[in-house]
């Protein structure tokens, strides 16, 4: 069974990536309340957060149907099977492991690894990547991520992650940028359901611009 048409369907209605890195198993579901009634369809819990399958489990049960439960900071093939097991089905890496990306795709899973060249870009897209990353956005810029755009695959699905915020948006999109992943600027340790919420609109908002 492969899990991305889901993906795919998510991604059109909100093409936001919310990272979760660091959230606790116990507060996810009301953080993940507040990412799906703002909008949001694509939750990413990094797998250097406490109790991350724990996480994914939970947030995997409350929002079938409703919004696509993956990890990220995924390293490893083993790391692939356990997120599975947890009912994730979205595989987000920061680097471009080819061996990740195939594992990956023969589980059916949707697969967005992490580059910053044309060269890891298309070693990616060869071994089955449905979209791709552009980490880190900060040492990158609009500029590259258009040159990119002249070589990549016109269909191709590239998203920002690093620094984004609702104001600096727009160059990313004028530039080729399909969609983001969103980390601190949306969630970080400490921040209530509500606070992430008012975040989680402002991009909304930002994106409908």
């Amino acid at each position: 069974m492969s899990h991305v048409p889901a993906f795919d369907a998510a991604f059109a209605r909100c093409p936001l990536i919310a990272i979760l890195r660091g959230v606790k198993p116990d507060e996810v579901e009301g953080i993940g309340d507040a990412l799906v009634e703002a909008g949001f369809t694509l939750i990413e819990v990094p797998m250097n957060s406490p109790d991350p399958l724990d996480s994914i489990a939970r947030l995997a049960r409350r929002f079938e149907g409703k919004a696509v439960i993956g990890a990220g900071t995924v390293l490893n093939e083993g790391q692939v099977e356990q997120v599975l097991a947890a009912g994730g089905t979205m595989i987000i890496s920061p680097n471009a492991n080819t061996r990740v990306v195939a594992a990956t795709v023969a589980a059916g899973m949707v697969s967005l690894p992490g580059v910053v060249t044309p060269t890891e870009a298309f070693a990616a897209l060869e071994a089955g990547a449905t979209a791709l990353k552009l980490f880190p956005a900060e040492g990158s810029s609009p500029a590259i991520l258009k040159a990119m755009r002249a070589v990549l695959p016109r269909d191709l699905r590239l998203l920002p992650v690093g620094g984004v915020t609702p104001d600096t948006m727009d160059p990313w999109r004028e530039a080729g940028a399909a969609g983001f992943g969103l980390g601190s600027a949306l969630y970080k340790p400490g921040l209530t359901a509500a606070e992430v919420g008012e975040r989680a609109r402002a991009f909304v908002s930002a994106l409908a611009r």
